[in-house]
């Protein structure tokens, strides 16, 4: 059993909470989801379950973390810098549980993995697996040490069909604990019994966490059907305070107007009518206390939405690829593809698919090669890694203004800021954002 009291997370940085007293306690056969908008902090209080040392550097964590006895096994978002560089037998040489495991117990965590147990003793460079492969390779080394909780952050990201399919079997078939983050729907309804959704509302001033025992699905629907019936009823109510105020301001001004207007010589009338004007202010109040009573309008976070302009349409026999490649090879010299020949004409829609390691990523990587140093057309590049593209120590504003002449930053910062970014983030070095 794993449990987690009174926790609060705050970003040392800008001092945005990303967790405020939150308690969550996950049972032996548990499969729960971390969910919600990039972000919002889902790695952050992987890391901190796993090891609170992990978030030390930029965020202050206070709360109690209490694991009775359990092995914890932790999948992060992406492979250390320093893993990358090793081969997949040295990745594996450093684990204890490899080291201590018999050709038996190999065979078996390969099985589960849904890897070949020769990979085990490849000297393939971990950085040279495609994204599946990594995450596969790192699935048979925490198998190995037969955790009892496994903490899993966006498993699902970079994996092909197949692949998808083994993971879902594989958490399902777990008989210990998983706790999950997970973007993908399909995924999440056919593997997760419980739900936690961390929020961020009013431009990431308060953090939200809902915690349901139940399937997503069920916790998706039961969520809306509350926050429609509780958004009727909040405008329902200011409908109605809405007329009584009217009322209450027409009665209001009409003896406010009578008391203007009357004679002195008409004392009688005149303490009537102070009567009357402190039961108008006594009914004010009553609106005051009714008002402070009323059904909230309720608030959840919106998804992002990306629109592009098209400014310029592809005509539609432009020919846009016409690609022909005798032979393509992995960068360490395996063969992967024979007689590849790709036409593209006008504004086609095209996915490449296959299984993890066939070639795909490798593919792309040699089109747009050759596209981005066209002239006839304006392409761009988007890499499977960021570290790829991505300047990590500089600022999201820094990189996509690097002008640095004021209507560009502003237009970044008008970008970022349809995006969700607050201004500290823009701010912020690449490298301390989430992946999404």
């Amino acid at each position: 059993m794993l449990q987690i009291r009174s926790l609060t997370i705050t970003h040392r940085k800008d001092l945005t909470t990303i967790l405020k007293n939150f308690d969550f306690v996950l049972n032996r056969g548990d499969k729960a989801v971390l969910t919600g908008e990039e972000g919002n902090g889902k790695s952050t209080l992987l890391k901190w379950i796993y090891d609170p040392g992990l978030v030390e550097s930029y965020a202050e964590a206070e709360g109690i973390r209490t694991v009775q006895g359990e092995l914890m096994g932790y999948l992060p978002q992406e492979l250390r810098d320093e893993d990358k560089q090793k081969t997949v037998f040295d990745y594996f040489s450093g684990l204890p549980a490899f080291q201590e495991a018999d050709p038996s117990e190999l065979e078996k965590a390969a099985a589960e993995a849904g890897i070949p147990s020769a990979l085990f003793y490849s000297d393939q460079a971990m950085q040279s697996l495609s994204g599946g492969e990594r995450v596969k390779v790192q699935m048979a080394g925490l198998l190995l040490a037969r955790p009892d909780i496994l903490l899993l952050d966006e498993p699902s990201n970079d994996i092909d069909l197949s692949a998808l399919r083994w993971l879902e079997n594989m958490i399902n078939r777990f008989s210990g604990s998983v706790l999950f983050v997970s973007h993908d729907e399909t995924l999440i309804e056919r593997t997760a019994n419980r739900v936690i959704l961390m929020e961020q509302l009013r431009q990431k001033s308060i953090s939200r966490v809902s915690v349901a025992n139940v399937p997503f699905r069920t916790f998706m629907d039961e969520r809306q059907r509350t926050f429609d019936k509780q958004k009727q009823e909040a405008y329902s109510e200011r409908r109605e305070e809405k007329k009584a105020m009217e009322r209450f301001r027409r009665i209001e001004q009409k003896v406010e107007s009578d008391l203007r207007n009357i004679s002195r010589q008409d004392p009688h009338a005149g303490r009537l009518l102070k009567k009357k004007m402190k039961a108008v202010k006594s009914l004010e109040k009553r609106y005051d206390r009714e008002h402070e009573k009323m059904t909230e309008v309720p608030e959840k976070e919106s998804p992002i939405t990306i629109r592009f302009d098209r400014q310029n349409p592809m005509p539609a026999g432009k020919k846009v690829v016409e690609y022909d490649l005798p032979v393509l090879e992995a960068p360490d010299g395996r063969l992967l593809a024979e007689n590849v020949c790709l036409k593209v004409k006008g504004p086609e829609k095209i996915c490449i698919i296959g299984d993890n390691g066939s070639g795909k990523t490798t593919l792309i990587r040699k089109i747009a090669g050759e596209l981005l140093s066209r002239q006839d057309l304006n392409a761009c590049y988007m890499s499977q890694n960021y570290e790829e593209t991505l300047p990590f120590d500089r600022t999201p504003v820094e990189y996509l203004a690097s002008s640095g002449k004021k209507d560009d930053v502003t237009r970044a910062r008008t970008y970022l800021g349809s995006m969700k970014y607050t201004a500290a983030e823009m701010f912020h070095p690449i490298r301390e954002l989430s992946g999404g």
